[in-house]
C-alpha cells in the first residue's frame, strides 16, 4: 500500500448552531488515500481549517512532501519520519496536532492492511487478571461532558442536572459537570445538586475550566467537594505552569486532571512529575496521535497515574479514543460529548455513525482499522467551503 493522495475536507454545523450549545465549529478532516483504494480517516480538532488545508495536500505542501509515495508500514515509522523533519521547526502546537491526526489515519490504514482492529495492534487488551473483577468483560466506559447554555446560578444548576438526569435515563453511567465562569459557591452547589438528584451511584467529575488563580481558594473548594465523591477535578488553574497543581494536590484527596491541550509525551511528563497530576487527558490527535498516546499510557502507568482521554469533539475522534482505551490498562473512562442533549444535528449524525453506547458502555470494536465509516451523505450535507 502506497500513499497517493492526502485529502482535506471541512465539516461543520454552520453559523446558525451556537458552539456553546454543542454546535460543531468548522472541523478539518483528513483522509489518506492509497494506491489499492484503501483510505484512512481522522479529524483535526482545534486547528484552523485553513492551516490544515495549507499544509496537507500535494507534494509541495508541508506534510505532502513527507508522506506522498510512502508505503504503509508500521505507523511509528512514518510518525518518526515526520517528527525528525520538524527538528528545526516547532514540535509543538498546530504542527504536532496535524501530525497526530495524520497518525490516527495511518493507524486506520495499518489496521485495514492487516485486517485487525487498531487496539489489537497496539498490544491487545492489557488488563491483568488480578486487576479485573471476576465475571466482567473488557468494555470502554464513556463519561458524558455536560455544559449549559448559561454559567452560574440556578439556570446552570437546573440545566446541567436535567441533562445528567436525561442521560442517566439512557443508561450512561458517568458524568462531568462544568461549572465554568462560576463562583466557588456555585461549583460546590452544582455538585451537591447532582448528588441529591442522581444519588451516589453515577461517577461524577468536575471541570472548572481554568477558573482559579490562587491555590487557597481552589483548596477550599476541593475540601467541600470531597463529600460529593468527585472522581477528578479538572483544570482548576491555567496550564502554563504545573506548580499550582502540585501545591493543590498536596491539599486535597480529589485527583487532579489536565491535558486536553497537551502536546507530546514531554508535556504530559511535566504534568505528572512536576504538577503531580494523577489523571491525564490526551486528545488522540492533539497529543501527537495514537502513537504518542500509547507512549503517554506507558509513562502514566509506571507513575501510578490514570489516562482518561479527552474528546470535546465528534465521534470521528471518539472512535480512535475507544481503541486506545481498549488497549490501555489504566483507562477507566473516556470523554464523550453526548449528542442527545445538544442542538447540533452534525454531532448527532456523527455519533449515530460511530460505535454505539449500550447500557452505558462501548463494546470493543471488531472492524479492521479504526472502524469508523463516515457516510458520504454526511460529508455532502455538512461540508463547508
Amino acid at each position: 500500500m502506497k500513499i497517493t493522495r492526502l485529502e482535506v475536507f471541512v465539516l461543520g454545523d454552520g453559523p446558525d448552531i451556537d458552539p456553546d450549545k454543542g454546535g460543531v465549529e468548522p472541523l478539518a478532516c483528513i483522509r489518506i488515500h492509497c494506491d489499492d483504494g484503501a483510505t484512512g480517516l481522522s479529524e483535526v480538532f482545534r486547528v484552523p481549517p485553513g492551516v490544515v488545508q495549507a499544509t496537507v495536500g500535494g507534494p509541495d505542501t508541508h506534510f505532502g512532501r513527507l508522506l506522498l509515495g510512502q508505503h504503509i508500514t508500521h505507523p511509528e515509522r512514518l510518525w518518526q519520519r515526520m517528527w525528525d523533519a520538524f527538528l528545526h521547526t516547532n514540535r509543538r502546537g498546530w504542527e504536532i496536532i496535524i501530525l497526530g491526526a495524520i497518525d490516527v489515519a495511518l493507524w486506520d490504514l495499518y489496521g485495514k492492511s492487516l485486517g485487525r482492529p487498531v487496539w489489537e495492534l497496539l498490544g491487545g487488551v492489557q488488563r491483568g487478571a488480578f486487576q479485573t473483577p471476576v465475571g466482567t468483560k473488557p468494555v470502554v466506559t464513556p463519561y458524558c461532558t455536560i455544559v449549559s447554555d448559561v454559567w452560574g446560578g440556578e439556570q446552570m444548576f437546573s440545566q446541567q442536572v436535567a441533562r445528567a438526569e436525561k442521560l442517566a435515563g439512557l443508561g450512561y453511567r458517568a458524568f462531568k459537570l462544568e461549572p465554568m465562569m462560576s463562583t466557588p459557591h456555585d461549583v460546590v452547589e452544582l455538585a451537591r445538586r447532582f448528588r441529591k438528584s442522581l444519588g451516589r451511584q453515577p461517577t461524577l467529575m468536575i471541570d472548572v475550566g481554568y477558573l482559579f488563580h490562587d491555590v487557597p481558594t481552589a483548596a477550599r473548594v476541593c475540601q467541600e467537594l470531597e463529600s460529593c465523591d468527585v472522581y477528578f477535578f479538572e483544570t482548576p488553574f491555567p496550564v502554563d505552569s504545573p506548580l499550582p497543581y502540585a501545591e493543590l494536590a498536596s491539599r486535597t484527596k480529589i485527583p487532579l486532571a489536565m491535558g486536553e491541550h497537551g502536546v507530546t509525551r514531554w508535556e504530559f511528563l511535566d504534568m505528572m512529575d512536576r504538577g503531580r497530576v494523577s489523571v491525564v487527558q490526551p486528545y488522540m490527535a492533539t497529543c501527537g496521535g495514537i502513537t504518542e498516546a500509547k507512549r503517554i499510557v506507558e509513562l502514566a502507568r509506571m507513575r501510578g497515574a490514570v489516562v482518561c482521554p479527552g474528546n470535546w469533539s465528534t465521534q470521528i475522534l471518539g472512535a480512535a479514543t475507544v481503541h486506545l482505551a481498549a488497549y490501555s490498562p489504566i483507562t477507566p473512562f473516556i470523554e464523550f460529548a453526548p449528542a442527545e442533549v445538544y442542538e447540533s444535528p452534525l454531532r448527532q449524525e456523527l455519533q449515530n455513525a460511530g460505535f454505539p453506547v449500550r447500557d452505558g458502555v462501548i463494546d470493543l470494536p471488531l472492524s479492521p482499522g479504526i472502524g469508523y465509516d463516515l457516510p458520504m451523505e454526511i460529508i455532502e450535507r455538512y461540508r463547508l467551503s
